[in-house]
């Protein structure tokens, strides 16, 4: 146009928001399909308020099953305003996406100004994600109604946590983690880097009764890598809690990733969506970023 006619900005953030992921076919949207929704179908939706000249898209740097949960995911989008508009503040971003989301169970926890070359999923230095445990439930009648999509219940008393820890060291380290990955993974490589894997007993429940609480325990498994291969967390959860109930030792586990066999026994079937949780995505040069106490 002329010198001086005014510019269309386009602004880019970076978006922090949780979710329950119990009624969500994954974080990813669904295209074209009436009944199965992803996260990010009613992210967009709630985005369309901004009015951005293009429609706006999240790209998600963790993208999660149907029943995984995020306590921090995050995804970058960009806004474009008409010409002469300045860029939304990242608060004004935040307030937006909350006031208009339509299910309960999504949250923006918070929002970033980031450069126009900013990738979320690209630049993400580090994953963790945390998996969660209960024993001591014979059915699944009893464990507590506000737990029932939140952890695994075991139908055992106890669980051998030191065999566990012990298997949880053969996986740490870079490997070819071929034997905990399932079909359908869009990685190159299988190589990854596992910084932690922990077994621990976990918070108790507040949700279980004084007079319950004799029975029920719970655990959590932390994993952190740069990142993970398609259900890599799940299928190693499964592995070490057959350890944990004695099927495995925890020299079979080195035994099963050295094998890089995706089809072993103990792999094959993984640990059920619901008791995951994607914790933390964190930026190398964005040590500040992530969400604030509020």
């Amino acid at each position: 146009g002329p010198p001086g006619a005014m510019r269309s900005v386009r602004a880019r953030y970076l978006v922090y928001f949780q979710y329950l992921g119990t009624g969500f076919n994954g974080v990813a949207a669904v295209r074209g399909s009436q009944r199965a929704i992803g996260v990010q179908n009613y992210l967009e939706e709630a985005a369309e308020r901004l009015n951005s000249v293009e429609p706006v898209r999240f790209t998600i740097s963790s993208r999660t099953d149907a029943g995984v949960h995020a306590l921090s995911n995050t995804a970058h989008l960009d806004v474009q305003r008409r010409p002469g508009q300045p860029p939304f503040s990242p608060e004004v971003v935040a307030q937006a996406l909350n006031t208009h989301l339509r299910h309960p169970a999504i949250r923006v926890l918070q929002v970033f100004r980031v450069p126009s070359d900013f990738h979320a999923r690209r630049a993400a230095t580090s994953r963790t994600y945390l998996y969660r445990l209960a024993t001591g439930c014979p059915g699944p009648d009893q464990l507590p109604v506000f737990e029932r999509n939140l952890c695994w219940a075991l139908r055992t008393d106890c669980l051998d946590v030191p065999a566990m820890q012990e298997a949880a060291q053969h996986l740490l380290g870079t490997h070819d983690f071929s034997a905990f990955q399932s079909a359908g993974s869009p990685a190159a490589s299988p190589v990854r880097t596992l910084r932690r894997a922990s077994v621990s007993p976990g918070p108790t429940s507040p949700f279980v009764l004084p007079q319950e609480n004799r029975k029920l325990h719970f655990w959590t498994l932390e994993f952190e890598s740069q990142s993970f291969l398609y259900r890599q967390v799940r299928r190693m959860t499964a592995v070490l809690v057959a350890v944990g109930l004695g099927v495995l030792t925890p020299t079979q586990v080195r035994v099963i990733l050295e094998s890089q066999d995706p089809l072993g026994k103990y792999q094959a079937h993984p640990a059920p969506a619901h008791g995951l949780f994607l914790k933390s995505v964190l930026y190398g040069g964005l040590r500040d970023l992530g969400p604030a106490s509020c």
